[in-house]
C-alpha cells in the first residue's frame, strides 16, 4: 500500500548538509560560489516557505478571484524575470513580454487544465496554481533564450538587415531568418527535456505524485500532458516574443538599436 512520508523541521535541517557539502566543495576549489550558494539557499527557502503558507491559505479559501489574483501575480514576476534575464533590454520589453507570457499561459495552460484535465470547479488551486506555475517558470526561460538570440542577431547583422530594407525588403523579410534562430533556440531546452525524459531523467512533476502515492502510470500520463503543455508554450512564447520584438528592433526604414541598452 503506497504511503506518503511526511517531513519534519528536522529532516529539512539535515537537507541543509547537502548545501554545506556544495559550499565547501566550492571553498576548496576557490570558486567563488560560496556566497552566491548561500544566498541563493536561503532565498529558496525563504520563498517556498511564504508560498507554503500562501497556498495553504488559497485552498482553504477556495476563491476564483483569489485564485486568479494570485495567478495574475505569478505571471507578472514571471515576466519580470524574463526580461531581468535576458542580456540585452531595447524600449517596451516589459510590455512585450508581459503579453508574450499572457498569451503563451492562457492558450496552453487553459486548454490543460480546461479540456485536457477538465478540472472541477474550473479555477481549483489544486491544479490551476501548480500547472501555470509550471508553465511560467518553463516560458520564461524560453522567451529570454530567444530575446538574446534575437537581439545578438540584429546588432552583429544590422548591415545585412538594412541593405535588404534598402533593397526593398519588408522587414519580416529582413528579420526572417534571425526569428527562426531565436525560435528554435528557445525551444531547445523543453526538445532536450523531452527527449531524455523517463531514460535519463524523472521529470518533477511524475517524480512529485510517485513519491505522494500515486499510480506510477497515472504519473505518467500527467507528465506526458505537462511535457507536452511546455512544448506548446514555448513554441507560442518565443514565436510572440520574436514577432513583437522584431516590430520594434526593426522598422521598414531601419534598425532601432540606439535605445537598447547593453547589460
Amino acid at each position: 500500500m503506497a504511503h506518503y512520508i511526511e517531513l519534519t523541521p528536522f529532516d529539512l535541517f539535515l537537507a541543509i548538509g547537502l548545501i554545506v557539502i556544495a559550499a565547501s566543495i566550492s571553498a576548496a576549489l576557490k570558486l567563488g560560489l560560496t556566497r552566491s550558494l548561500s544566498l541563493a539557499a536561503t532565498r529558496c527557502m525563504l520563498q517556498l516557505g511564504a508560498m507554503g503558507f500562501i497556498l495553504k491559505k488559497i485552498f482553504q479559501i477556495n476563491t476564483p478571484v483569489l485564485v486568479l489574483a494570485w495567478l495574475l501575480v505569478m505571471l507578472i514576476f514571471a515576466a519580470r524575470e524574463a526580461v531581468r534575464r535576458s542580456k540585452t533590454k531595447y524600449r517596451g520589453i516589459n510590455l512585450d513580454a508581459l503579453a508574450t507570457m499572457t498569451v503563451s499561459s492562457l492558450v496552453a495552460g487553459g486548454l490543460v487544465t480546461q479540456m485536457v484535465i477538465n478540472v472541477q470547479p474550473w479555477y481549483d488551486p489544486q491544479y490551476l496554481i501548480p500547472i501555470f506555475g509550471m508553465v511560467f517558470g518553463n516560458s520564461l526561460n524560453g522567451i529570454c533564450l530567444c530575446l538574446d538570440r534575437l537581439t545578438e542577431y540584429v546588432r552583429s547583422r544590422g548591415n545585412e538587415i538594412e541593405l535588404m530594407l534598402t533593397f526593398g525588403a519588408t522587414r519580416a523579410e529582413a528579420i526572417r531568418d534571425g526569428a527562426r534562430q531565436a525560435v528554435r533556440t528557445g525551444m531547445i531546452p523543453i526538445i532536450n527535456n523531452m527527449t531524455v525524459a523517463g531514460i535519463v531523467s524523472l521529470p518533477g512533476m511524475m517524480t512529485g505524485q510517485i513519491v505522494a502515492g500515486a499510480s506510477p502510470i497515472q504519473a505518467v500520463a500527467y507528465q506526458i500532458v505537462i511535457m507536452f503543455m511546455i512544448a506548446a508554450a514555448n513554441a507560442l512564447g518565443s514565436m510572440s516574443i520574436a514577432a513583437l520584438a522584431g516590430r520594434r528592433l526593426v522598422t521598414d526604414f531601419g534598425l532601432k538599436l540606439p535605445p537598447m541598452e547593453k547589460t
